[in-house]
This record gives structure tokens, C-alpha cells and sequence, in this order.
């Protein structure tokens, strides 16, 4: 949200009566988990409300990204009758805090030892002002690359684990008579592949300096250019029917064996999960190529809303508490590809790919190297993240655009932070 539409969304919820459409000892809850592997993991939450005796009223908003979501969440917001949980995550955490419209979960996080449970770079996101408002529900990795071994094998290539071998064996892959690189032409998809070429080709220092800091310097200069020369290369790598694509049907041309790759988040994972296919031997995963030694997180939390009614408050305390169970963050994560929010969880259960992401996760917490996703929205306010959407979309379907031009207009998006 621009700091227009903060102003806009405060001034229209001055003295509204923030009631929501859910009924004492039931919750709410909006969120963008519809695909097969995503529902799969949502009805898990669901289940374990419903046996502690509260209700769940789903609030299911299909959109790859949460684009619609939070379309709508904003349009009830600004009514006066938010929902009591919403998926909300990264710096618009901070946002709806501001406006004061964010419950206070500090009873059990306190009673829970949130503090000595999460690592500190999820604890922070879930504060606003030191309070805990929102909880999480687990650690995306998005530098993934995602690949159908049978078609690799047909083509004579391995997993590539440089940009230069990404499109060596993209060609190999093309003359054996697959698609390369399965992807779905959505702006969010498309910025998704864009940072992890530029994450695997210019390093997680200048990832840092471009797309966290928005360094003006960065986002113009020689680094940005190559990045976006790069990214432009993938395009030859993927088919002609990928506009519109949603990632999930991407993710299905994987697993059918139509094409060799897909640069994806690990909830692609559910997907392959959900198919009854085994990680190392049906599917094969590996950091982005050249990102080996770093980890784009994105973190999946729900936000607790104000609300007047105590049943209905209680009722969020309980989800919250249950979403940082062991039994919910095994069986959520089990099913949607993810790994736990926190890293004290018995891991036996969890595939080869999970444990790497966690061994990962720690590590570039520890050594440097954990950055956090602009293309799903941790990164930065969600204005300028559209704005950079925007350039990344249009050079990459643009032949005719330099990157030199895709540069400077990066410059510009930037700019719009200060507004």
C-alpha cells in the first residue's frame, strides 16, 4: 500500500466498527492457499480448529501471488469488517500495523515462548512495535529449480548448477523434443525467475543492494544490465502457450514429463507431493543455478485482525497457538513443501529436498547469504514491488526493449519508495 492509500484506507475506517462476519468461537480466515497441494495443507489448520471445538469459515481467494486477495481484504478493510485471520506477510505486516488494526498476540506468544521457538529473522517480521500480531506458518525457500529426471536423461544432461549450464542443457532438452524451462507467464512468475537469475549471476550482496535497499546505483548500473540480459536469455528456453499459465500447471508439465525445468518456490513441492512422487528419484530439486550458497525465504503468516467480540478473540488465540504446534507445522509442511517456521522439529518425516532447505536456511542465516524474496513480497512495500513487476514484465515481453532502458526504468521504480 502507497502512503495515499494508507491515508485513504485510515481516513475511510475512522470510526467504523470493526466487526467481523465471524460468529463467537469461529474465525475468518482469508488466505490464497487453492491449488491441489495448498488446500490440501490449509485443511489441516482447518481440522484442528474444528476439533478443539471452534469454527472455521474459509475464505479462499484464488490468484497466484495473492494479488486478489489482497484486493479484497483492503475492500473489507476499508468497510469497517476485516475478516479475524488474513494471509498477510513482509513489510505489509508493518502496514496494517501502522493503522492499528492488527490484534495483539503477545498472551500467547508469551505463553507459548514464541521468543525462544523462532529464529529471529521470522520473530521480527511477525512484531509491529515489539508486539507480536501475527504468526507464522512456515519458511519458503523461492531459489529452486525443479526437474523430471527421465527427461533429463533423455536429453543426455544433469542438473546445471551455473546459468551457463542452465542453458546448455536447456538446448539439449529442446532438441530431444521437450520444453526447457516449464513457466507461466504471470508478472509474479516472471519476477520470480528474474530474481533468481539475478541472485545466481551477480551474488547475494548486490541482490541485497538492488532489491531489498533499492539502491539507486545498483538498479542502474552494469550488474542490473547483465542480470537482465540474463534473464532475457530464459525466455528462449520456454514455450509458446505459457502466457496466463498458472504455476501449478507449469509445475504439472514437470512432473508429466512435457518439460525438464521449472524455476519455483518449494510450494511446487506440494504439487509433486500431491502427484505421490517421491523426492531424489521421481523429481529432482537443487538451489537455483549459481545460488548454492544462498536462500530467498518467503514466509507464509496469518495476521490477526482486531476484533470486539471476546469469543471471536479467543478463537484467533487458539489459531494462533495451533499454527506453531509441532502437529500443525509438521503435517502443513509436509503437504504444501515448505519447511517449518521453527527449526526445533523433528525432521525424519520430511523429504531430501526439506532438509536441505533447512540446513540451507540455517546456514545463510548464520554465514550470510539469506535474503529476503522481492517477488513475493518480503522484500519491499508492495507499491514498489508492482512498480518493478511492471518493468520486469514488459522488458521480458518486450524483444525490442534494451536492458540498458529496463535499468533505468528500475531507477524510477525505486523512486516511488519515497513517496
Amino acid at each position: 500500500m502507497s502512503t495515499l492509500k494508507k491515508t485513504t484506507l485510515a481516513l475511510a475506517l475512522a470510526g467504523a466498527t470493526l466487526a467481523t462476519t465471524a460468529q463467537a468461537n469461529e474465525v475468518e480466515v482469508l488466505h490464497w492457499w487453492t491449488s491441489g497441494g495448498e488446500a490440501r495443507a490449509a485443511n489441516v489448520l482447518k481440522e484442528l480448529m474444528e476439533a478443539e471445538g471452534y469454527g472455521w469459515q474459509d475464505f479462499a481467494v484464488a490468484g497466484g501471488g495473492g494479488e486478489t486477495a489482497m484486493t479484497v481484504l483492503k475492500s473489507r478493510a476499508m468497510s469497517g469488517n476485516p475478516p479475524s485471520a488474513a494471509q498477510i506477510k513482509g513489510p505489509e505486516i508493518q502496514e496494517w500495523g501502522e493503522l492499528g488494526l492488527l490484534g495483539d498476540l503477545n498472551g500467547v506468544a508469551d505463553a507459548e515462548g514464541w521468543d525462544e521457538l523462532l529464529p529471529e529473522v521470522v520473530a521480527d517480521i511477525m512484531r509491529h512495535d515489539g508486539q507480536y500480531v501475527a504468526v507464522p506458518v512456515n519458511v519458503h525457500r523461492v531459489n529452486w529449480l525443479w526437474a523430471n529426471p527421465e527427461v533429463l536423461e533423455a536429453a543426455g544432461v544433469e542438473m546445471p548448477t551455473t546459468l551457463d549450464e542452465l542453458f546448455e542443457a536447456g538446448e539439449a532438452i529442446r532438441e530431444a523434443g521437450f520444453v526447457p524451462l516449464a513457466h507461466g507467464g504471470q508478472s509474479w512468475q516472471d519476477a520470480t525467475v528474474f530474481e533468481s537469475v539475478l541472485l545466481g549471476g551477480q551474488g547475494s550482496e548486490f541482490y541485497q543492494q538492488a532489491l531489498v535497499e533499492l539502491d539507486p546505483e545498483a538498479l542502474g548500473g552494469e550488474q542490473m544490465i547483465d542480470a537482465l540480459e540474463d534473464f532475457k536469455r530464459t525466455r528462449e528456453l520456454m514455450d509458446e502457450g505459457m502466457p496466463g499459465r498458472d504455476w501449478n500447471v507449469a509445475t504439472a508439465m514437470v512432473i508429466e514429463g512435457v518439460a525438464g525445468f521449472q524455476l519455483m518456490g518449494d510450494w511446487a513441492k506440494g504439487e509433486f507431493t500431491a502427484a505421490g512422487l517421491t523426492a531424489g528419484e521421481d523429481y529432482l530439486c537443487a538451489a537455483a543455478p549459481g545460488t548454492e550458497d544462498a536462500f530467498t525465504f518467503n514466509i507464509d503468516s496469518l495476521a490477526m485482525f482486531r476484533v470486539t467480540d471476546d469469543d471471536e478473540r479467543e478463537a484467533q488465540q487458539a489459531l494462533a497457538r495451533l499454527v506453531l504446534e509441532p502437529t500443525f507445522q509438521e503435517a502443513f509442511n509436509l503437504a504444501k513443501g515448505s519447511i517449518p517456521a521453527r527449526p526445533d522439529l523433528d525432521m525424519s518425516e520430511f523429504d531430501s529436498c526439506a532438509q536441505q532447505s533447512l540446513a540451507d536456511f540455517q546456514r545463510t542465516a548464520e554465514e550470510g547469504g539469506l535474503v529476503p524474496s522481492m517477488a513475493h513480497g518480503m522484500a519491499v512495500r508492495a507499491d514498489v514491488q508492482g512498480a518493478i513487476f511492471d518493468v520486469v514484465t514488459n522488458y521480458f515481453n518486450d524483444a525490442d526493449m534494451p536492458a540498458e532502458e529496463a535499468a533505468e526504468r528500475m531507477v524510477s521504480a525505486a523512486e516511488a519508495a519515497s513517496f
